[in-house]
Parts: structure tokens; C-alpha cells; sequence
């Protein structure tokens, strides 16, 4: 499976439209529901017959809770204090006490599409019938993500088991009417008020409510959604700043042809190499030094290998997108109310699965990013970059080009290699040693987060450094694709010339390759 299968609907191009609402029911949610609802609003409808089979499953909960016997999250503490019994007229409290408790965070806050990321997939859940919870609480839930509330979740509390704990305690807690929140203009607000606001009322916990509320993966999971979504932009806006490179270091596109690349039949690897044709497909420049007269015999590495590298991320990404596939389609909570009607204590929530390919798209992401830095360490040497003026300076010695670019993103790369590092192979007990292995999976995501919009600046600074290089080559030209990449960058940095102030130049093109503006500009057809 190559990564351009795996989103069913890619949400950064600008000429398509995002769904203005989604149905959440008892099937599996699907990528594009994620991106819909996280980025761009979509209104969530309940599905009735799903609504039906919550309220079915309430019932089985209603009777345990009447029990004399304890049952773990119904009548009884939590964690270490599993055996502890709590009576009839203790445990609303119980359970409220269970989201105040564990709505500890800290830090900064959590971006708002990672909320309503997060909101979703618990929901999601919710509406398996699996976890307990009322249909009213359900409702409640979709309704406060249809007013655009969004619950202030704090970067620290999670360790990835059991589950994501403290973001999801957060988000509950503005369900009762307390915490603080984010309305829909982005002021910040009690969660009372911001429910008051709205309309909707405060939801009074019953038995087994706050743990079905608390106990997933939704964190780890909506990062993970998000990511492969920026993914499927950023790769191909690296085959579309190699290409860029191809050309004005006067390299050949021969290494990139069909029967080269199949007597490697790696998935990821012909995509990439197939962008890079269509992406020089009538390059002037190319063809200004083809056939016997050119006189090199290879390019480097970081020319040649593109479609190994690129390919390779790709790959990993489709692999890190079966696994998120299969967590959509999970029901996550401790204890589940089985098919069968029990109720069963579980390790579902462990977050090894996300964890690890949280952490493996990091080590890719770094390894695009550094040899995307070493592309444009290429311009900017004259003894490599046959025929270009020192660092593209207009003036040599006067000016200095485009020197301290690369070291802009020689300097984000180097972050990227540390946040490669994995979060995953790390654990620290909890919970009086009940808790005794975590997945630290909330972790290896928002380091995931912060090297994909390092990714998205590396490129940046490439294909800025590669469209002055083009320009420098006039009167060769580039193919139409990387021409009318070029030619976009124009819109928001100029061309070749005295040295000026450059950081408003990267930021508008990173604000071009993150808003998908480059991926659409070289055309449709690109993997």
C-alpha cells in the first residue's frame, strides 16, 4: 500500500471540499471524519440505531450497579483502589471525582485541532455501545463539539496508559460544567459558561461514566490522523523541492526511469520516483545538458537517492496508517461491555500500538528534512553547484545570499534527529505500581507534531534556494511544474538580488507549502 491509497479524501487540496458534516455511529470513523470535524468544523449527527444500541447497553450497566457484588468502575475506586466498595449514595460523586482528579495537566495548551481530534474519537467510541454511557451523554458530548467548544488540555499529564488520561479528564470535566474552555471565537471561558453559552446543560456523571469518558488512545490517535495527513502533503512537496534541485544543479533525471526503479519494487519508491518524471517531464534546463556531451557520470546522493529516502517515508507512513486504520475501527475503554453483554476488565488502552509508529514517522521526517538541508547545502557552494554564484549572492563578498538560510534549516534539522529519538522505548511506573509499564505514546505524538512543522520549513528554505538557483540559470528554463512552483514563490519572496531582510520570505513560503499552495501548484497527478 503506498500513502497516497491510504487518506480517503486529501483535505489540502484547495479545490476540493471538505465535508461540511459527518454521522457518528457504531462504525469505524474514517480519516477524512477526523480531518473534517478536527480542521475543518464539520457538524457531528448521532446516528439513531447506534443511540438505540448505547441505551441498550446502559442497561446492563443499570443492573450491575444495583448489584450487591462489586464491579470494577461501577462500584468500585479505580487503579490501585480497584477493591475498595462504593456505596449507592456515593457514586455520582465517585465519578465526578474520578475526572476532577484526573484532569491534572500542565503546561501550555494543546492546539485546538488536537482537541476536537481527540473529542471525536472518544465520542466515536462512545457510540460503539460498548463503553455504558447513556445516550444523553453521547449527545452532549456531539453537541459540545458542534457549538466549537473547545476544552483547554494541557501539554503534560499523559503517559499513554491507561490511555490518554489527563487530555481526555479535561474535555469531561467542561462536560460537567467545569474546567475552562475556548469558545468559539477563542476567548477563554469557564466551562460552565461556555456551556451555559450554548445552551447545553451540564451532564451529571452516572456509574461507569467517568471511566468510559477518560480511559482511551483518542490523543495519541488524533495526532497520529493529523500527522498523515501533513504527511501526504509534505512528501510530495519533497519530491516537488528535489525536482526543483534536479534541475538548477544541472543533474539528470535518468536515475528517476520506470525500469530502474522496478528492479527495486519497494511501493513508496516507484511513487516518488514517478513524481519526480512528471515533475521534470519538459525540464529546458534538463535537456540543456543531456545525452553524450554531459560530462558527469553521477549525481549525489541526496539528487539520486531522493526516491529511495522519500519512498521509504512513504512506506512507513502507509504502515503507520494500517495501524491507525485499525485503532478507528477499536473500542477502547476498561472495563467493555462485551457483544455478549459482560463486562470485562482489558488492556486495550495500552498505547504500544501508536506509540511506535508515532515514533518511527519521526525518525522519516528527520531523515527527509536532512537530506532536503543537504540539497540546498548544494546551491550554496560554488565548488558543487557547477556554475552558481557563491551562496546565490548577487554581489560576492558584498552580499551573502542565501548563507544563513541553511543555516536555518541546518539548525531544524539538528532538533528533528533529537526528536527522532523514541518516546516509546521509555516507561515509568504509576498508580502505586498497578500501572507499571506505560506506553509514553501521548509523548512520541507531540514530538511527532513539532518535527513535521520542522519538515514543512526545511522544504520551505529548499524550494525558496532552488527557485533563485532556477532563476539564475535564465535564459534555460525549468519544466512547467517546477516553473509554476517557482513562479508562486514569486508571489511572496522575490527573486534574485541585493541581500534583504529574509525571514518574512521563508515564512511566506512555509505558509505556502503548509497551506498545500505549492503540492497544487505543480499540478494534479502527483502520488
Amino acid at each position: 500500500m503506498s500513502l497516497a491509497t491510504t487518506p480517503e479524501t486529501d483535505l489540502t487540496d484547495p479545490n476540493g471540499a471538505s465535508a461540511s458534516s459527518i454521522v457518528v455511529g457504531a462504525g469505524a470513523l474514517s480519516f477524512a471524519d477526523v480531518i473534517a470535524v478536527a480542521r475543518h468544523n464539520a457538524h457531528v449527527t448521532l446516528d439513531p440505531a447506534s443511540l438505540g444500541e448505547v441505551a441498550t447497553t446502559r442497561t446492563i450497566i443499570d443492573a450491575l450497579a444495583a448489584d450487591t457484588e462489586p464491579h470494577y468502575g461501577i462500584s468500585t475506586g479505580f487503579g490501585a483502589l480497584a477493591t475498595t466498595f462504593i456505596t449507592n449514595d456515593r457514586r455520582a460523586q465517585l465519578q465526578a471525582s474520578l475526572v476532577r482528579s484526573h484532569a491534572a495537566g500542565s503546561g501550555p495548551e494543546v492546539e485546538r485541532e488536537v482537541v476536537r481530534a481527540l473529542m471525536l474519537l472518544r465520542l466515536g467510541t462512545l457510540m460503539t455501545g460498548r463503553t455504558g454511557v447513556r445516550p444523553a451523554t453521547a449527545e452532549t458530548y456531539a453537541a459540545v463539539l458542534n457549538a466549537q467548544i473547545t476544552p483547554v488540555v494541557h501539554e503534560y499529564g499523559s503517559l499513554g496508559c491507561s490511555g490518554d488520561l489527563a487530555p481526555l479528564a479535561h474535555c469531561a470535566l467542561v462536560l460537567m460544567g467545569e474546567g475552562q474552555a475556548r469558545d468559539a471565537t477563542g476567548a477563554l471561558v469557564s466551562g460552565g459558561d461556555a456551556l451555559a453559552a450554548a445552551g447545553i446543560a451540564p451532564v451529571v456523571l452516572a456509574e461507569k461514566e467517568g471511566l468510559a469518558l477518560i480511559n482511551g488512545t483518542d490523543g495519541m490517535l488524533g495526532m497520529l490522523v493529523l500527522a498523515l495527513d501533513d504527511l501526504a502533503r509534505l512528501l510530495v512537496t519533497a519530491d516537488i523541492a528535489a525536482a526543483m534541485s534536479v534541475e538548477a544543479l544541472l543533474g539528470t533525471d535518468a536515475v528517476f526511469a520506470a525500469d530502474l526503479q522496478q528492479l527495486r519494487p519497494q511501493l513508496g519508491q516507484a511513487d516518488s520516483a514517478a513524481n519526480l518524471r512528471r515533475l521534470l517531464a519538459g525540464s529546458g534546463l534538463l535537456a540543456s545538458h543531456a545525452g553524450p556531451e554531459d560530462t558527469s557520470v553521477q549525481d549525489a546522493y541526496s539528487l539520486r537517492c531522493a526516491p529511495q529516502v522519500h519512498g521509504a517515508a512513504r512506506d512507513t507512513a502507509a504502515h503507520a496508517a494500517l495501524v491507525a486504520g485499525r485503532e478507528l475501527a477499536s473500542a477502547i475503554d476498561n472495563p467493555v461491555v462485551t457483544l455478549d453483554g459482560r463486562v470485562m476488565s482489558n488492556g486495550n488502552f495500552h498505547g504500544a500500538p501508536l506509540g511506535y509508529v508515532l515514533d518511527f514517522l519521526a525518525i522519516a521526517s528527520a531523515d527527509v528534512a536532512s537530506m532536503s538541508e543537504r540539497r540546498t547545502d548544494r546551491h550554496l557552494d560554488a565548488s558543487r553547484s557547477k556554475g552558481l554564484p557563491p551562496f546565490l549572492a548577487h554581489e560576492v563578498g558584498v552580499d551573502s545570499g542565501l548563507m544563513i538560510a541553511q543555516y536555518t534549516a541546518a539548525g531544524i534539522v539538528s532538533e528533528m534527529k533529537r526528536l527522532a529519538a523514541p518516546a516509546s522505548v521509555d516507561s515509568i511506573p504509576s498508580s502505586a505500581m498497578q500501572e507499571d509499564h506505560v506506553s509514553m505514546g501521548w509523548h512520541a505524538a507531540r514530538k511527532l507534531r513539532r518535527s513535521l512543522d520542522g519538515l514543512g520549513r526545511v522544504l520551505a528554505i529548499e524550494i525558496m534556494t532552488a527557485a533563485r538557483s532556477l532563476d539564475l540559470r535564465a535564459p534555460l528554463t525549468p519544466a512547467a511544474a517546477t516553473g509554476a512552483v517557482r513562479d508562486l514563490v514569486r508571489t511572496v519572496a522575490a527573486g534574485p538580488g541585493h541581500d534583504r531582510f529574509l525571514s518574512p520570505e521563508i515564512e511566506g513560503i512555509v505558509a505556502l507549502v503548509a497551506s498545500g499552495a505549492v503540492r497544487w501548484a505543480a499540478g494534479t497527478g502527483l502520488a
